[in-house]
Parts: C-alpha cells; sequence; structure tokens
C-alpha cells in the first residue's frame, strides 16, 4: 500500500509539527505534504525531514482547499489512501496501520475515521447524524437545556456501542482515511467551504457511492479547542459554512437526511 498523509498548518509550532510527522512516518505512512497557509515561510524548519513536501500557501484558501493540493499531489504520485490530519493531533498506537489494512480489504469504504479522544481521555463524539438547521442551533448553543442532553445522546451517536465499527453519516476532518479510487470518483473537498462543513460534505457525498466508516479499534488524541464558541470571526465563519451546506443540501426539505439517519440508527438500539 502506498501511504500519504497531509497536514495544513498556520501559525503552528514546527517542532510539535515535526514530532507528529515523524509519529506519521514511524507507523507507515510514506510521504507527508505540510501545506502551510501562513504569511510565514517555514520551510527551514522541515528541510531535515525525509519523505516531506513543504509548500507555502499563504494566500490562504481554506482548509479544504488547502489538502486538496496536496491530495492531487498524492494522487499523481501514486498513493491508494491518504490521511487528513490536524496539526494538534497524537496518534495513539497502530493507527495507521489498522486503518490502511481496513480499508486494503474493504474497497467500498471511502472514507473512515478512528475513535478521537481528549488529552484527558474522554471521547470527543465526533460521528454524528446529518445535522439539520435546528439540530446544530441546538448543539452551539446547548438551548433548550430542559432536553438538550437527550438530544446529544442521540445526534452524536453516544449511546453506540465503544467498540463497534459501524457506518457514520459525518465522518470528522480532524483525522480521516480517504479512498483516494474513490475520492477520484466523487471529488476531494469543495473548496467554497473555507472552514467548517467541508468535512460533513464530503461525507455525503462519499457516501453516495462507498460506506463511511466510523473505527474504535484504534484511537488518536485531538487537542480540540472549539473555537467557534470563544472567537466571533471563527463563529461568522462557522454560520457562512452552515448556510453553504444548507443551501447545497437542503434546510427544512432534505430527502435523503431522514433516511440516512434512520438507517444509522438502526445498526443499534438508541
Amino acid at each position: 500500500m502506498d501511504i500519504s498523509a497531509s497536514i495544513v498548518l498556520y501559525n503552528s509550532d514546527s517542532s510539535s509539527i515535526v514530532h507528529l510527522v515523524d509519529s506519521l512516518i514511524l507507523q507507515g505512512v510514506q510521504h507527508v505534504y505540510l501545506i502551510d497557509n501562513a504569511p510565514i515561510n517555514l520551510q527551514k524548519d522541515f528541510v531535515h525531514i525525509s519523505h516531506v513536501t513543504y509548500l507555502h500557501n499563504p494566500t490562504n484558501p481554506g482548509f479544504g482547499a488547502a489538502h486538496n493540493i496536496a491530495i492531487d499531489l498524492a494522487i499523481k504520485a501514486g498513493s491508494n489512501f491518504h490521511f487528513i490530519v490536524n496539526p494538534d493531533i497524537q496518534l495513539g498506537d497502530g493507527v495507521i496501520k489498522n486503518m490502511a489494512d481496513y480499508m486494503n480489504l474493504n474497497s467500498e469504504v471511502g472514507l473512515m475515521m478512528p475513535q478521537v479522544l481528549n488529552a484527558d481521555g474522554t471521547t470527543q463524539f465526533l460521528p454524528k447524524l446529518l445535522p439539520t438547521p435546528w439540530s446544530l442551533f441546538r448543539r452551539k448553543f446547548k438551548w433548550p437545556t430542559k432536553s438538550y442532553f437527550q438530544f446529544l445522546e442521540t445526534y452524536e451517536l453516544r449511546g453506540a456501542p465503544s467498540s463497534q465499527i459501524y457506518q457514520s453519516p459525518i465522518i470528522s476532518g480532524c483525522f480521516a482515511l480517504l479512498n483516494l479510487t474513490a475520492v477520484r470518483k466523487v471529488g476531494s473537498f469543495d473548496e467554497s467551504f473555507f472552514m467548517y462543513f467541508e468535512d460533513f460534505d464530503l461525507s455525503r457525498r462519499m457516501q453516495k457511492q462507498y460506506k463511511t466508516i466510523y473505527f474504535p479499534l484504534v484511537h488518536v488524541v485531538h487537542g480540540y479547542d472549539s473555537g467557534a464558541n470563544k472567537n466571533f470571526k471563527l463563529l461568522y465563519a462557522f454560520i457562512c459554512s452552515a448556510i453553504k451546506y444548507f443551501n447545497k443540501w437542503g434546510w427544512l426539505f432534505d430527502k435523503d437526511r431522514g433516511q440516512i439517519n434512520k438507517k444509522t440508527l438502526s445498526q443499534f438500539q438508541l
């Protein structure tokens, strides 16, 4: 298997990125693409690492567009599978091999993610049902409080057995594995999403022809910051991308949403 990965940087700490790159290569990634959207060129910090391509991209076209540069290069280089990796990820044991092996043995899988943990070992509930505008509002503003946690239990699939591999309508872009054969058919990230919801959109397009799998047998640690809850500019970006998502897939009338969510919940008793 030819396995590649990409990390989109923006004012990132070089030493932590070097450590992450080393971890990826040690676990079996053969080439890592670093796409740096920040104004300052950091190429000198990475030239000593083999199997790394650093591309300075200060026009900052966005998260998905930057990953697309790497995905295109990976396809041209002959990669079979490609990992999307956030800069704030720490790899658990055997993540790369186990995920790539599973995808290699299951060609119907187009996109998958592992279990994602906080630094304290608690779970980040990133697999989700397809959202309605109302569910996004409730998730963001935690209202109405009386039924909020009951809503989360279903929307974030919190009641699913912790070790069950299952199809999830949403695969998080913080750490995901792409089947590049599938990407050639369905396309990569929609570059109209500058930040947020590009993973929702790709998950939806992918599941029309392939399986989108949650694979909790391995894990990564993600430094989740929830920036849109703290920063007005990020909140604005979140809202703009949400509007684009619902304009594309449907607001109140999304003919596939209910069917997909029902099929998802039928995999377990929730």
